[in-house]
């Protein structure tokens, strides 16, 4: 916030990129270890997070929304998104000789309030 006038700032989009994985990155900590983020498979495939919880590790795709003007963060995950989002995990299981895993998402929703929701083993 503006110190003199105390009117919200509007954030430059990098801000807003590092504002979101800051906030990715403190959701999922309760009880996970993160991996990596980040990971590129393709131009098609980005998993956001890769966490471990106990002995299983977690894919993580986010998606962030202003509002629910234009639907939720969750239908931004279409069967395509999911698709290529389990050709990634796969790869990655295959090169890393993991076993257990889940694929999780968190939708997140700036306002009118802030919003986080954690759907796990999707």
């Amino acid at each position: 916030m503006n110190q003199e006038n105390k009117e919200p700032r509007i954030l430059t989009k990098s801000e807003f990129v590092l504002f979101n994985l800051n906030l990715k990155a403190k959701n999922i900590k309760n009880g996970y270890s993160i991996v990596e983020r980040n990971v590129h498979f393709s131009n098609l495939c980005e998993i956001d997070i890769i966490a471990k919880y106990k002995n299983r590790y977690v894919f993580v795709e986010v998606k962030t929304r202003k509002s629910n003007a234009f639907g939720s963060p969750f239908e931004a995950v279409t069967r395509a998104k999911y698709n290529n989002i389990k050709t990634g995990v796969l790869s990655y299981l295959q090169e890393h000789k993991i076993k257990q895993y889940q694929i999780d998402v968190i939708g997140i929703i700036l306002e009118p309030e802030l919003k986080i929701e954690h759907l796990k083993n999707i």
